[in-house]
Parts: structure tokens; C-alpha cells; sequence
């Protein structure tokens, strides 16, 4: 865990995992509770949670990509489309994130 804090990948990887489980969280757990159960509280403190992940996980995104002189038509719009996608974090961050070579 303390290599992925010391690189810009590691922290993409980071924000991606943490990023992914707030989507899940609030599909499957928070959504349901407001729309089937009729209990609205955990809904806007988890949007707010995932806006913010997510928003960090595009900047890092970006960063990440610049760094590693990734084509965007090839790799970078991947990596952005898997953050609105349930579970895209996770595959991208198998099949791509995990693999990167850092310097």
C-alpha cells in the first residue's frame, strides 16, 4: 500500500477503487433505500463522497496520462469511461492500471 501512495499510478489505483465502491455504494445500497424504502438519508452524503472521488479520479486521470504519454483515442478515454461504468474501475485498473511501469 505505501508504493501506491509514492507514485501517480498508485494514487489513480487508489482513487479508482475507492472511487468504484462509492458508485456501488450508492447504486446497490443508497439509491434502493430512497426509492424502494422511502429513506432519503444516505443519498446525498454518498453523492457527495463519489462526486468527489469521481472528480478526482478524471483530474488524476489526465495527469496520469500526460506523465505516461498515453494517446487519448487509444488509452486515456478508456480510463475516463470506466469511472461511470459499475465495476469499470476495477477491470481498468486490472487490465490497464496495474501494468503500468513507473519510473
Amino acid at each position: 500500500m505505501k508504493n501506491l501512495l509514492k507514485t501517480n499510478t498508485g494514487r489513480l489505483r487508489i482513487i479508482g477503487f475507492l472511487e468504484g465502491t462509492s458508485l456501488l455504494i450508492l447504486l446497490f445500497i443508497a439509491m434502493p433505500m430512497k426509492y424502494i424504502f422511502e429513506m432519503p438519508f444516505l443519498t446525498r452524503p454518498v453523492g457527495t463522497i463519489h462526486g468527489a472521488l469521481f472528480l478526482l479520479f478524471i483530474f488524476n486521470t489526465l495527469s496520469v496520462g500526460v506523465e505516461q504519454n498515453w494517446k487519448f483515442a487509444t488509452t486515456t478515454w478508456k480510463v475516463l469511461l470506466a469511472c461511470i461504468i459499475p465495476f469499470g474501475t476495477f477491470y481498468i485498473d486490472s487490465k490497464i492500471l496495474s501494468k503500468i511501469q513507473n519510473q
